[in-house]
């Protein structure tokens, strides 16, 4: 999201665990952005990030996908940190979120999917897969609090998306598995700079499909 939040004059907040990568990011967004070290995975420490009271709030911590083992074979404590990470982090910061979004007249909340939790087919990690149909599920359920609090809740659900990693991970593949070009970075950060400035949209979730348009799914 990195130079859109910038654009449209927000005061942004980087909250990461990976503390490089996450004082690089508030770096490159500018003076106007500040860089803090959370594990979102840790409850107080997400009480203490959303003291900040946001008025936009983009849940993009995740990840777990390429963990191995995963659910059944992997622990408890394995398998629950990843849906820790990808479900119960973002219902936690958004649930904190609210109550401050309410006080300044509204706010808009982007919740950050996958195309894993779509479909019914088998997922190398069940335990993300479940976790992310579960995020855009419930950003289909809570479309009533724009009427009620003023706070649109959308979600945006990318397929591969081309990051450092995944262009690596891409490229390591033979050329028959490799299947379409990976969404563009740009593609996905400008759907959520678009869905938190959209006040037509609310409860609504955004595909972003490798080689398609980006289309509403409800």
């Amino acid at each position: 999201m990195r130079s859109h939040l910038g654009a449209l004059g927000a005061a942004v907040v980087v909250a990461d665990i990976d503390a490089d990568g996450g004082a690089e990011t508030a770096e490159l967004i500018g003076p106007s952005a500040r860089f803090v070290q959370v594990d979102m995975r840790d409850d107080e420490a997400v009480r203490s990030l959303m003291a900040c009271q946001p008025q936009i709030l983009v849940n993009n911590a995740g990840g777990g996908a390429v963990l191995t083992p995963c659910f059944p074979s992997a622990s408890v404590e394995r398998w629950s940190a990843s849906i820790d990470l990808n479900l119960r982090a973002p219902m936690l910061a958004l649930d904190l979120a609210l109550p401050g979004m309410q006080a300044a007249g509204g706010g808009a909340v982007v919740n950050v999917g996958s195309t894993a939790g779509l479909g019914f087919g088998p997922h190398v990690s069940p335990e993300y897969s479940a976790a992310k149909a579960a995020l855009i599920r419930l950003t289909a359920t809570l479309a009533p609090l724009s009427s009620q609090l003023g706070v649109r809740v959308n979600c945006v659900v990318p397929d591969w998306v081309a990051t450092e990693r995944g262009v690596r991970e891409r490229a390591a593949l033979p050329p028959s598995e490799r299947g379409p070009e990976q969404v563009p970075l740009s593609t996905l950060t400008t759907a959520v700079s678009s869905l938190i400035q959209d006040d037509s949209c609310a409860g609504r979730v955004l595909l972003l499909d490798r080689g398609a348009e980006p289309r509403f799914l409800n």
